[in-house]
């Protein structure tokens, strides 16, 4: 049997109509159709009769380039197309693969297990309703100095673009100069109107207080006024992170496994 083409798509409406089908599953590719996002993205597909039966996506916007390939459907779409695609991609990168794909990238690349991940999806907007706690703050480029020492003390391994604090999407509970807590975006997109949640972490003298869910629930709120869909990324092995997720609304989506791929 002929296998339909494998596709470099530059046509962002076919994109979004695709991965509009499972928004919450697709919420980064998604976003990354914003222009703020979209010159930074290497979109790869599959066709059948004309339409485009799955998609995966190499965001090259970091220093290590991530590549993301969810299935869509059942069937080994995806598998097929990633078999195709390895030979497009770059000599080291993130890989955020569902389960059973990871063997098509060995033969080429050393794989690094970094985790298993849960993504999560807000379900119950209702839970993250109230009033705004009194001890969050907005944050701006002018928090970019504690911002990143926070990181650097609590989150060392976190994927953060300064560039995402121009959103105004950041928002974080201060302790003088400090930053103890904070709770920002990874995605931001009006123009798609989703959001994926990123960089959440609290100052580990500050754990326990409720200070990141606190930051967290403002931040859903204010994202609501323009998004419709909200989700984020969170390690299945850490259960306390789950579990306040859960409080906040949020249900699990898919189930996907990250690792570094580095020439072998």
């Amino acid at each position: 049997m002929t296998r339909p083409p494998l596709l470099s798509i530059h046509d962002r409406e076919a994109l979004e109509a695709f991965l509009r089908r499972d928004p919450l599953r697709h919420v980064y590719a998604l976003g990354d159709l914003d222009p703020f996002f979209w010159e930074r993205t290497v979109w790869f597909g599959a066709r059948e009769g004309g339409e485009l039966t799955e998609v995966c996506l190499l965001y090259v916007g970091m220093e290590r380039p991530s590549l993301l390939a969810f299935d869509s459907g059942p069937g080994d779409g995806m598998r097929q197309l990633l078999a195709r695609v390895a030979p497009a991609l770059p000599r080291a990168f993130h890989a955020h693969l569902v389960p059973g794909l990871a063997d098509l990238l060995t033969p080429d690349w050393a794989l690094t297990p970094r985790g298993r991940f849960l993504r999560m999806g807000l379900a119950d907007p209702s839970a993250v309703d109230g009033p705004d706690d009194p001890r969050v703050v907005p944050l701006t480029a002018s928090d970019l100095a504690p911002l990143r020492a926070l990181y650097a003390l609590a989150y060392p391994d976190n994927f953060f673009d300064p560039r995402m604090l121009e959103t105004g999407e950041y928002f974080g509970v201060r302790g003088g100069a400090e930053l103890l807590a904070v709770a920002g975006i990874h995605v931001y997109s009006p123009a798609t109107r989703v959001a994926a949640l990123g960089n959440v972490t609290t100052h580990p003298d500050h754990r326990r207080r409720s200070l990141a869910a606190a930051a967290t629930a403002t931040l859903c709120r204010h994202l609501l006024r323009t998004v419709d869909h909200v989700a984020l990324n969170v390690s299945a092995e850490n259960a306390a992170a789950v579990a306040c997720y859960r409080k906040l609304g949020f249900d699990t989506v898919l189930e996907y496994e990250e690792f570094l791929a580095d020439p072998p």
